[in-house]
């Protein structure tokens, strides 16, 4: 957040002063001068700091009560002073050391927060202060509506010192040594003269009702209790409004739309506990990051444990938000317990089946809500078949992919496609590429075009990792477009004009002759319409997708020699025979054959030399174009 890059103390005070960075200066204008819409936000942003200062000391008493006030009543008080213009709250928390009040207060979340404030600025549009639990600006979101924040605050050690901290957010803040007898801290706001809003204990009741119901501990305005719903896990479907829902799920999750949807497990017997999880409509953007964090709230009998419960759900899961509430773990669990604790199978186990009940069900009966799920969570989703092999044949029936026979971001089942395969047909066919167009100019489906054969164009970055690990499907193989023995010649239609055996062989031979040991084989195609040549798969080969991806991972990594396939029915490989006939036409012939096997490598993505390739072209043309 901020570093001392100065310090002064004068002679009669304890007061030190310190400049926040450059970069804070900058993020901390942007916030005062361009968060302007939705101020109120800078109220859930300091209860929620309140909150979880008050769930740590809660935690940490239940095994040490050896601390500062250990009888302090656990609570949120604001009150609000109209002719001063001033709002203060106040948690009996954990508390705050010096170096908390340094080095933790309003932490950013990522060094990309000031680029995004600034790219959103120049972007034209309001730079929305809904976004600020995106970005991490937290605390300080406050200096919105505050002129001076002023923060007293003690931690909960014993031999802590009380300290105030404060500032006007123009550059630096001051910490000094106060007398302070209980331990937590105590934020007061001095508001802006166009910011009285605030100092209204209607307006303050309406927000912490919008925003923080569901915080797990009293909150007081002005001596009254506003917050005052149970925690909604422990209601009944029945008594639980659609309204009601959505605003717990803002508040378990920090977003800001509606969930895609929600699922609610009440379970008692060999593990009893109870569950209120929900499903995002958009994927985050740091959910393929380390540091992404799971959003599972882990609590016991209603004592909250720990905010990021992994073991809860298979990483396939962890875009999943919510509660679950257990009573079959003691009160003074430690974290490395729970990350071990059987309770924890028992409760992944259901839930993981739960939530894949429900995803089957979307699938059957709500095809827009799974679709919009296939879409923001397939990737990661997918991703769970090389891991989780306990559910994996239920996850199979639940991945999705592009077709060819349907329209650009339409996805099909395995079992879709089985459903329309061919009489006599036995493979499922697919092909790996980088994105859809990719796919579809791939020379290797001109075949299957040609003869209204559906492939699977697997375009995401996992299906080159997952498809390995499904070899069959319903006793149906999935065989690559790419694979050099696919038995395609049942389907072949004959053609007239086709060279004899004798010219077939000979111009093989000469493809080979002139490649040499670049490729594993030359071979007459029965899979080109359209094309004159294509690479596929060799015996030792993998997809070339595939391979591009291995290349990606390791600079060092060679795949294995492919096949050429040859288009015997191209013009131009039938000009190639012709020519052949005549001993004086060996360069050019040389030259075409290099260049049909370089334009392959190009379609193929793995051309090396395209500059070659280039003056190869230019020479052919001046050739053509002789008189």
């Amino acid at each position: 957040m901020s570093e001392s890059t100065s310090a002064s103390e004068n002679e009669t005070s304890n007061v030190e002063t310190f400049e926040f960075r450059a970069e804070m200066k900058q993020l901390l204008h942007l916030i005062i001068h361009s968060l302007y819409t939705h101020e109120e936000i800078f109220l859930r942003e300091l209860i929620s700091n309140g909150s979880d200062a008050l769930n740590k000391i809660r935690f940490q008493m239940l095994t040490d009560r050896e601390v500062v006030d250990p009888d302090a009543e656990q609570k949120l008080d604001i009150t609000l002073d109209k002719e001063a213009n001033t709002l203060t709250i106040s948690d009996s928390g954990v508390g705050m050391s010096r170096e908390d009040l340094m080095k933790r207060i309003g932490t950013v979340a990522s060094s990309g927060t000031l680029d995004f404030v600034t790219e959103m600025k120049k972007a034209g549009g309001p730079v929305d202060a809904q976004m600020i639990g995106q970005f991490g600006v937290g605390f300080y979101s406050a200096f919105m509506v505050a002129d001076t924040i002023t923060i007293e605050t003690r931690h909960s050690n014993l031999d802590s010192v009380g300290l105030r901290w404060k500032s006007d957010g123009s550059g630096s803040y001051t910490i000094e040594e106060i007398e302070r007898a209980q331990r937590g801290t105590t934020i007061t706001l001095a508001l802006k003269e166009d910011k009285t809003e605030f100092a209204e204990p209607w307006r303050i009741k309406q927000i912490i009702k919008k925003y923080s119901n569901f915080v797990d501990f009293p909150i007081f305005v002005d001596g009254e209790e506003v917050n005052t719903v149970d925690a909604l896990w422990h209601k009944s479907k029945s008594d639980i409004t659609d309204e009601q829902l959505n605003e717990f799920y803002k508040f378990v999750s920090n977003d800001y739309e509606e969930p895609l949807g929600h699922l609610q497990v009440n379970v008692e017997g060999r593990v009893s506990f109870k569950s209120m999880l929900f499903i995002p409509k958009k994927a985050p953007k740091n959910l393929y990051q380390d540091e992404y964090q799971f959003g599972v709230h882990l609590y016991s009998s209603k004592v909250f444990i720990q905010d990021d419960a992994k073991n809860l759900l298979p990483e396939w899961a962890r875009f999943i938000k919510g509660v679950v509430d257990t009573e079959d773990l003691p009160l003074n669990v430690s974290r490395e317990v729970t990350q071990n604790s059987p309770v924890f199978g028992k409760i992944k186990t259901i839930l993981t089946g739960k939530i894949l009940s429900m995803l089957k069900e979307w699938s059957v009966e709500e095809s827009d809500r799974f679709k919009t799920f296939s879409k923001e969570f397939g990737m990661l989703f997918k991703s769970g078949l090389s891991s989780d092999f306990e559910n994996r044949d239920a996850m199979i029936e639940l991945i999705r992919f592009e077709s060819s026979v349907k329209e650009d971001g339409e996805l099909v089942s395995l079992d879709q496609y089985v459903d329309r395969m061919k009489e006599g047909q036995k493979e499922i066919y697919f092909v790996l590429a980088e994105s859809r167009k990719a796919a579809e100019l791939n020379p290797n489906l001109e075949y299957f075009a040609a003869n209204d054969l559906e492939v699977l164009l697997m375009v995401e970055p996992v299906d080159a990792f997952i498809v390995p690990g499904i070899p069959k499907y319903k006793d149906h193989e999935l065989k690559s477009v790419e694979t050099a023995d696919l038995d395609l010649k049942k389907n072949k239609k004959t053609e007239k004009g086709a060279p004899s055996k004798t010219d077939t062989k000979k111009i093989l031979e000469r493809f080979k002759s002139v490649l040499g040991d670049q490729i594993e084989d030359v071979k007459s195609s029965d899979r080109l319409v359209d094309s004159a040549a294509t690479l596929v798969v060799g015996k030792a080969g993998m997809d070339s997708q595939m391979e591009r991806m291995m290349k990606m991972m390791d600079e060092n990594f060679e795949g294995a020699k492919k096949v050429l396939e040859i288009n015997l029915q191209h013009p131009l490989i039938k000009n190639l025979i012709s020519l052949r006939k005549d001993e004086t036409n060996d360069s050019l012939i040389d030259s075409a054959i290099n260049q049909i096997f370089d334009g392959a490598l190009l379609a193929d993505g793995s051309l090396a030399s395209p500059r070659e390739f280039v003056r190869r072209m230019t020479e052919l043309m001046v050739q053509a174009t002789k008189n």
